[in-house]
């Protein structure tokens, strides 16, 4: 098992920016890689970013590239969302993801609310 708890949402401006954290604990030495997903009011839940374990590779969603920086520090079993040039439609409940294992199990975090106020 793998325990996710996220930090750093928040009621921001348009053009602002916010910085959210997931620290994970329990069976964190076989974390595959970690990311971020959102889920807007009526939507359905959407990938953001994510971050190999091993290498640091990163991978982002076309509507946050450019935006958003996701980065790890393997010590503190943390990943980091640096969210810039925030707009109104990043508005959701953004989830921290973790795979890990061989068969890249599944876990989630509660949930953190992001608002941006245009």
């Amino acid at each position: 098992q793998v325990q996710l708890v996220e930090s750093g949402g928040g009621l921001v401006q348009a053009g602002g920016s916010l910085r959210l954290s997931c620290a994970a604990s329990g069976r964190t030495f076989s974390i595959y890689d970690m990311g971020w997903y959102r889920q807007a009011p009526g939507k359905g839940r959407e990938y953001v970013a994510r971050i190999m374990w091993n290498n640091g590779n990163t991978y982002y969603a076309d509507t946050v590239k450019g935006r958003f920086t996701i980065s790890r520090d393997n010590a503190k079993n943390t990943v980091y969302l640096q969210m810039n040039s925030l707009k109104a439609e990043d508005t959701a409940i953004y989830y921290c993801n973790v795979r890990v294992g061989l068969t890249y199990q599944n876990f989630w975090g509660q949930g953190t609310q992001v608002t941006v106020s245009s």
